[in-house]
């Protein structure tokens, strides 16, 4: 028998323990699998129509042969029952008024069905909640062969159920004697889950014999055993659900439980035992009849939280001002005096030399944007390391930092401007510092008079290399973009760092000239 979820028949069934128990595939299974294949498109056909006419519906799976007997004791289901197919459908808990009507419906349909054969189906429609109670009632087999049904169609619990289940065997069968309850929570026992939902399963180990090693070592063993299991579970499940196991020791439970913390007392109330040796279900017990109550000194700690929160989300929103919003502005101005030529200022000169260089020096920057530096930076920075504030507002902080967006996006543009200038700086200079070289070796002549001596008495004489010219005239055309505004950096740069090797060249030749001529006179 085959479904959309594409799982895997004949599952072995697992009993309260999550041992394996004997095989599920009966002694004749060809005779089995003949009467499956004869069955099948019934159930197909039941299957859609259940799906159509009941859209509702969370799962509907077939259970276990092996396990029909646990319903038969358990749910006082006719004896007879043992050899039939047995149906499990679970629908939301609101509809459960109208089963015996669905029930009715599904009668006539299975009864309409005519390649049944001699098989006959029972059919169980339960809810959630149903499923739960067996667990509270500490009838895990019931639970187990649920979870390990074959799925016609799940809307997610079952499969959400098989993985925990299948985990809970492998923890089980590698340390059962450490594990008191395994208890599910999250959306599976709320009843939303779907296909993609992680599954949220709580482990409580006991630690009061562990005699050989420490109880955080053995927490930290388990965990990570447990955790390796997860994957393992996940593939044999066939499922997407990713497990997500919390794991306690039993000390800290109780001491939990004993100081009334929150989280605790919720997955005790909201939790479901798939395993337990009689720990977990005293405490929901106690829970439910009021007797866990909390001690006047969890309480005290409990509201001291309320006044310990507030004045750490004044904390966290004074930060965002003096550590985030501060370095924000303060940095990059930083930034724009090096690229102004000025070596890094520490934070306090920082406000100083932006006012000395771009505002007043300069006039590159407005007036209130160096306010709003100063305000960050003197008012709040200063202020709150001289202790005169102790707190700001939600307000002050998104003033603050529409202010600070405003700031850096002019700072962006005057960097823009001070790459500009700097570009037009470099290129004047060092055509000044080349064409002064050359005029002292050709005299004082044009520029373009220059360039022709460069070429005819250096070049085409083979004193310097012909890239030399090239570097010359790259620099002469980048003087000429810069003059008509057309401003590359990628050009001034190269031209730079090109000239840069020419001006030596001229340099050494230069100094040869020189040298020759005074051996000359000698």
């Amino acid at each position: 028998m085959k479904s959309n979820d594409n799982h895997e028949q004949n599952i072995p069934e697992m009993n309260i323990n999550g041992k394996y128990k004997k095989s599920i595939i009966p002694e004749n299974p060809e005779k089995i699998q003949k009467n499956i294949e004869k069955t099948k498109k019934s159930l197909e056909k039941l299957k859609t129509f259940v799906i159509k006419k009941y859209s509702y519906t969370k799962s509907l799976s077939v259970l276990p042969p092996m396990s029909v007997k646990n319903f038969i004791e358990e749910e006082e289901i006719p004896k007879e029952t043992e050899k039939y197919i047995q149906l499990y459908m679970i629908i939301p808990e609101e509809k459960i008024k109208e089963v015996p009507k669905i029930k009715q419906e599904l009668i006539k349909q299975i009864d309409s069905l005519k390649q049944m054969g001699d098989q006959k189906i029972w059919l169980q429609i339960k809810s959630p909640v149903d499923v739960w109670e067996n667990c509270l009632d500490s009838k895990f087999d019931l639970t187990s062969a649920i979870a390990m049904s074959f799925p016609l169609y799940d809307k997610g619990i079952l499969g959400a159920l098989r993985v925990a289940e299948i985990h809970k065997s492998l923890v089980l069968q590698k340390f059962e004697k450490y594990v008191v309850s395994y208890v599910l929570g999250g959306s599976l026992v709320r009843g939303d889950a779907v296909k993609t939902s992680d599954v949220d399963v709580f482990v409580i180990i006991n630690d009061t014999d562990v005699k050989r090693m420490p109880r955080l070592e053995l927490k930290e063993r388990l965990r990570g055993i447990i955790y390796q299991y997860v994957a393992e579970a996940s593939a044999l499940a066939g499922v997407k659900n990713k497990l997500e196991p919390q794991i306690y020791l039993l000390t800290d439970f109780w001491e939990s439980v004993k100081d009334a913390h929150p989280v605790i007392f919720t997955f005790i109330r909201d939790g479901i035992p798939i395993y337990d040796r009689g720990t977990f279900m005293p405490w929901k017990s106690l829970l439910k009849m009021g007797k866990l109550k909390p001690s006047p000194e969890a309480i005290d700690m409990f509201m001291s939280l309320g006044d310990k929160t507030v004045k750490r989300a004044k904390m966290a929103m004074l930060d965002i001002v003096v550590q985030d919003i501060f370095w924000g502005v303060i940095t990059p101005s930083q930034a724009l005096l090096m690229l102004y030529g000025l070596p890094p200022p520490n934070v306090y000169e920082t406000v100083k030399e932006m006012k000395r260089i771009f505002v007043d020096k300069e006039k590159m920057l407005e007036k209130k944007y160096l306010d709003i530096l100063e305000e960050i930076a003197i008012k709040y920075y200063k202020g709150y390391e001289h202790e005169k504030i102790k707190e700001v507002s939600g307000k002050e902080i998104d003033k603050l930092l529409k202010d600070m967006e405003l700031y850096l996006k002019r700072l962006k543009e005057l960097r823009e401007q001070i790459e500009k200038r700097t570009g037009e700086k470099t290129i004047e200079q060092i055509y000044q510092d080349t064409f002064k070289l050359l005029k002292t070796i050709f005299g004082n002549k044009s520029q373009e008079k220059v360039i022709e001596e460069f070429e005819k008495k250096i070049i085409k004489k083979g004193k310097l290399p012909p890239q030399s010219l090239r570097i010359l005239k790259n620099l002469v055309s980048a003087r000429a973009d810069v003059k008509k505004g057309k401003l590359n950096l990628h050009k001034v740069d190269e031209a730079r760092k090109n000239t840069a090797i020419l001006i030596n060249d001229l340099i050494e030749y230069n100094q040869r000239c020189e040298l020759m001529n005074n051996k000359e006179k000698k």
